[in-house]
């Protein structure tokens, strides 16, 4: 069984010396796929291929994706002098000394402690872009690996309805006869009290037409002709939630009929507990890809 959850979480981050990239996914069930990202804006210039990544491995979802960069608390930082901006205090001092002879020349420690001199070790785009990928490539893995779990469980509560449905379903067949029987001899004895007159061919012709208004061979055919495509469907694997969808439309369909047409008690309970067990089914389908 490899069917997939729409519902899914992942989160992970890498070390990249002074800061530290960390990205998380999590999902929903939705009708189409729906991307939801956030990014910091130095790496707004990488949603878009991260998006077209996402969409290639995701079929249907409602997916946030959070992509941060922080400093590194734990780092030691890797300071650089901007030496351009050095040369031109240097220059500016020349040229003021050269007006106020008497003026205290800067010390060392006055240009490092100037705005702009020292400057953390900047992490190219090129870099940046090639550790998102990376993180996002092991991020999906752990992200498909949930959902592929919560799939399995999903299918397997699928299944365990499935072969519940089945043991209801064989349980109607063999009542059928005997509650048209019982239902037959009722509806007989009431047409011979409204009309005395009556003769027994006509009152066989009026049972005859009701029992085949409400004989549910078909449905009942039905019934297992759609759980047997709900096994396969789940078997094969793949996209799998709409299909299901529609067969559970299909199976509420058969049961509603069974429900109308039953003349005895027991068939009505089933028919009923056949409806609680598709809705089960459809909210536990809601949730498939």
């Amino acid at each position: 069984m490899n069917i997939q959850s729409m519902t899914g979480y992942a989160a992970l981050d890498r070390d990249l010396g002074p800061l530290r990239l960390a990205l998380e996914l999590k999902s929903v069930n939705g009708r189409f796929l729906d991307l939801n990202f956030r990014c910091a804006e130095e790496l707004r210039f990488l949603e878009m291929p991260l998006r077209e990544r996402l969409a290639a491995a995701i079929g249907r979802g409602k997916v946030d994706c959070r992509l941060t960069l922080q400093p590194n608390s734990t780092a030691t930082p890797h300071l650089v002098a901007n030496l351009a901006l050095v040369r031109q205090l240097s220059a500016l001092e020349a040229e003021v000394r050269s007006v106020l002879g008497s003026a205290a020349p800067l010390s060392v420690a006055d240009v490092l402690r100037w705005p702009g001199v020292l400057e953390s070790e900047a992490i190219s785009p090129e870099r940046l872009q090639t550790e998102c990928f990376a993180l996002l490539d092991a991020v999906l893995v752990d992200f498909l690996a949930s959902r592929a779990r919560e799939g399995t469980r999903l299918g397997e509560a699928l299944m365990e309805r499935v072969a519940k449905m089945r043991a209801a379903v064989a349980q109607v067949e063999p009542l059928v006869p005997a509650a048209i029987a019982e239902y037959s001899e009722r509806l007989a004895a009431r047409l011979r009290e409204a009309v005395a007159a009556l003769d027994e061919e006509r009152i066989r012709q009026e049972i005859g037409v009701f029992a085949a208004k409400i004989d549910v061979a078909e449905e009942l055919a039905r019934l297992v002709t759609h759980l047997n495509e709900v096994e396969r469907v789940l078997d094969h694997g793949g996209a799998v939630g709409k299909r299901l969808d529609f067969l559970m439309q299909e199976l509420n369909r058969e049961a509603n009929t069974l429900a109308s047409k039953s003349v005895s008690a027991a068939v009505t309970k089933i028919a009923l507990e056949l409806k609680l067990l598709i809705e089960q089914m459809r909210e536990q389908v809601q949730n498939l890809e």
